[in-house]
This record gives structure tokens, sequence and C-alpha cells, in this order.
């Protein structure tokens, strides 16, 4: 089963997709940030293209276990996305997936420049990934 992440940013938001089992995340799409709405079309649509059975939104927590204002943020916009598609839509704890997307470009060897830019896509690749493992049939 196919499964798309997402991980909704003020400015960007990245992608990412699974495989057919449902094991290996991927890297999909960098989407620049216009209007709610717009924005979860757009990932109505990718999620459709790409025969997604399941949306997992990242949402963060603050200290206290509750939505940060990030995630209050990811919690309107999955709001937004259940309108515009019938794929079911579940959230996943985001924390650390940057300082993991950052970790992995150093890993990669990428250089001081090319780790400047944006890490929305390997953000939402790390988010799909800790999903995957925590819900693995094995």
């Amino acid at each position: 089963m196919r499964i798309l992440a997402v991980d909704p940013g003020s400015k960007r938001i990245g992608l990412a997709i699974s495989d057919l089992t449902g094991t290996i995340a991927n890297p999909l799409a960098v989407i620049l940030h216009v209007a709610r709405l717009v924005d979860a079309a757009v990932v109505a649509e990718q999620a459709a293209n790409q025969a997604a059975r399941l949306i997992v939104v990242g949402q963060s927590f603050d200290d206290d276990g509750n939505p940060s204002f990030e995630g209050r943020r990811s919690m309107r916009f999955a709001e937004a996305l259940r309108t515009q598609t019938s794929i079911p839509v579940v959230f996943w704890d985001e924390s650390f997936t940057t300082r993991d997307a950052r970790l992995a470009r150093l890993q990669m060897g990428s250089t001081r420049k090319s780790r400047s830019g944006h890490l929305d896509d390997l953000a939402a690749t790390a988010l799909l990934q800790s999903y995957l493992d925590a819900n693995s049939q094995s």
C-alpha cells in the first residue's frame, strides 16, 4: 500500500511517498505554500496521482505533549485536505524530522552550499520512514 507523507510548513510543503510495499520512504516533491485550500487540493491531487491509500500529516507538539503552534496549523491543513479527498488522513509526530533530514544530507556528502537549501521533502521522507517503521507488520 502506498502512503503519502506531508510535512506542512509556512513557506513550503514537503511530500514523500512510500514504495508499493509500504516499507521504504522516498522524497516526492516540494510545493510552495499558496493558501490552505489550494495547498490541500495540490496534495490531494498528488496523492491520487501516486495511488496513495493513506496520507500521513506531520504534527509537532510542545513540551507538555499538546499540539504546538505549527501542530495546530497542521490540524487545520488536515481538515482542509479531508475536504479535498476521500483518502484517509492521519497525524504523525514530526519531532526531529528536520534535524534527521539535515543529518541525512550531511551523510550523503552534500556540499555546504547544497545543504543550505530547503529540507522539506527530506523532512517528509524522515516523517514517513518513522511512520512506516513504527507500523511495520514484521
